[in-house]
Parts: C-alpha cells; sequence; structure tokens
C-alpha cells in the first residue's frame, strides 16, 4: 500500500496541509473535532485503490495548517470558501465532498451552496439539518448549574485551557467516550457531546479508559496528540465560536435543498443519536435532500465512523461512487 502524499496548499490567504493518494475522480474529506486528516487514512489507502484520487486536508485551525487568530474567521462560510481553493489550487472542476462531524456540517453546506462544484456529497453522523427556530445559543440548554457542552466551547480560553493541560488523556478520554465501545447510549454512560458542570470542565465527567479503543492504534493515537500539542484546541474550538454567526448568515440561504446525489451514514452508538429529536430530523431528511441514495445505521459503531467501522464505510463509500 503506497503512502499518501503531504503537501501545503495557498487558499484564500493561508496555508492548509493536506493528505493525497491515488489518481482518477477528486474525494474530499473533512474531519471533524477534536481530529485531524490523518481520521481519514483507512479511506485514503481505500479510496485510491479503487481509482479515486482522495484528498484529506487540515481544515483551518487544526493540524498543520494555519490558524488564523481572529475567531470571526472560522464560519461555515470561510471553511466552504477553503474548498472552493482547493478544489481551484487543485485545478479540479468538481469534487465529492464527504465529511464526518463538523466536517459533515461543512460537507452539507458546500453541497447545498455550490452543487456547481460538489457534485455528490456523504456525510457521517451529521445529519442534513434545515435552520433552526433561534439562535443556537438560545436553543441548547443553559442553568446555574450546567451547560450545554457548546455553551462551555464558546467561552474564548476555557475549553482550550483544559484540554491544553494534558493532550494525551484529552483526547483518550473523548474518543473513548464517544465510541462503540462506550456501548449504548443509556443516560448514564458519559456523554462527552452533552452537558458540563458549571463548576467543573469536560473532562472531569469522563473516566479515564486507561487504554485505547481497539480501533485506534497507538501510532496513529500519537499523530493525533502530536498535531495538538502542536496546533493547540483554540482553532477546532473557533468552529463553536461561529454557531450564532452562522445562523445568521443561513437566513441567506433558508429554504435551500440539497440538490445532489447523498449519501447519511450513522453510528449505531454515536452520542448524537441521543439528542431529542435527531432521529425524527435523519428520518425527515428526504425533504431537504430530494436524491439521498441511502441513510444507513452502522451496528455497534459510534461517533468517529470512518476509523470505527473503516471496512462498512469504505464498501458504502466506494459503491455510491461509483453509482453516481
Amino acid at each position: 500500500m503506497s503512502a499518501f502524499n503531504q503537501s501545503i496548499l495557498e487558499i484564500n490567504g493561508i496555508r492548509l496541509s493536506v493528505a493525497a493518494q491515488g489518481a482518477g475522480p477528486l474525494v474530499l474529506l473533512l474531519h471533524g473535532f477534536p481530529e485531524s486528516s490523518h481520521a481519514w487514512r483507512h479511506q485514503l489507502a481505500a479510496l485510491s485503490a479503487a481509482g479515486f484520487h482522495a484528498v484529506a486536508p487540515d481544515l483551518r485551525g487544526y493540524g498543520a495548517s494555519d490558524s488564523p487568530l481572529n475567531p470571526q474567521q472560522y464560519t461555515s462560510l470561510d471553511i466552504v470558501g477553503d474548498l472552493v481553493g482547493i478544489l481551484d489550487a487543485l485545478g479540479e472542476a468538481e469534487a465529492v465532498v464527504v465529511g464526518n462531524d463538523w466536517g459533515a456540517t461543512i460537507a452539507w453546506q458546500a453541497a447545498q451552496l455550490r452543487p456547481d462544484r460538489f457534485r455528490a456529497v456523504a456525510a457521517l453522523g451529521v445529519p442534513m439539518m434545515g435552520r433552526a427556530p433561534m439562535a443556537p445559543s438560545r436553543l441548547f440548554p443553559l442553568s446555574e448549574q450546567a451547560w450545554f457542552y457548546t455553551h462551555y466551547f464558546s467561552q474564548a480560553g476555557l475549553a482550550e485551557n483544559e484540554f491544553g493541560r494534558d493532550v494525551a488523556a484529552t483526547l483518550r478520554k473523548i474518543y473513548f467516550w464517544a465510541s462503540g465501545e462506550a456501548g449504548p447510549r443509556d443516560g448514564r454512560t458519559p456523554n462527552p457531546f452533552g452537558l458540563v458542570a458549571r463548576e467543573a470542565g469536560l473532562l472531569d465527567a469522563l473516566p479515564d479508559p486507561g487504554a485505547l479503543p481497539n480501533w485506534l492504534d497507538g501510532a496513529d493515537f500519537d499523530a493525533f496528540v502530536s498535531a495538538f500539542t502542536a496546533s493547540g484546541f483554540r482553532g477546532g474550538l473557533n468552529y463553536y465560536r461561529n454557531l450564532d454567526r452562522n445562523w445568521d448568515l443561513q437566513a441567506a440561504f433558508n429554504g435551500m435543498l440539497v440538490q445532489v446525489p447523498a449519501l447519511y451514514l450513522v453510528g449505531e452508538h454515536d452520542p448524537g443519536l441521543a439528542m431529542p429529536g435527531m432521529r425524527d430530523i435523519i428520518d425527515a431528511m428526504p425533504k431537504l435532500v430530494p436524491d439521498l441514495r441511502d441513510s444507513l445505521v452502522i451496528p455497534s459503531a459510534g461517533h468517529w465512523l470512518q476509523q470505527e467501522a473503516p471496512d462498512q464505510v469504505n464498501a458504502a463509500l466506494i459503491e455510491f461512487l461509483r453509482q453516481l
């Protein structure tokens, strides 16, 4: 198996690090938080072997890519602009865009806004959703005792200081407790993406599993630890600091459908499925995504779907890509 190539592209006044492998139609792979392009190592190889040009960037704020200081430079539209810039830098007219977690949110918006450049979309974990009735800061729970993790992440300096104290312990806890190995989401399972006690941090409620989950070996874990030791967590957290701004900007394209072919995959034990109303949103997706080809639940897997269940994800992706 040939390894992927790492290179730097100059896009929109910043430098983005991209991992690429293979030749053929372009497939753009977008990671989530807290991840990097390394999250797609299994897909880079499989897509390359299947005859595709697979490209996984470290999104702005992550890994070896630049991390602008101004938190306002991390809206979804900024990131979609980076994706258009990647296509331009590679001399490609169009691509299929694939994303997990935040990458899925960005992938949906890229396909919604620029169907001329993104000819199909595959999303892992996060379904396509209509614009919420109110800004996220008013929508998500907040009390004197606890706040939803997005509120916690939105406070400048708070989460990055907690997460940066011991990068390996931070990632070990978040990766394990959001994965399928944490088991069914029964309300008692610790959840990194739930309520955070005001007098504590997010990590205090997550017991240290002591070992890595079975889907993540030591060398791959070290690659993530190195990436966040170098970059810090501020860039990734800045995406959350734009949730209300993204909602404001969405008003301009409210009601637009995703018209391109689409695929949706979610892990059976993804903590996102435990959020109230999430299954209804997934069931209602064809109203927003009329060419949704399939919506699949991957047994036993959790939030880091392409890492936890690479064989199933690769098979579904390649089948979808070959149908296009």
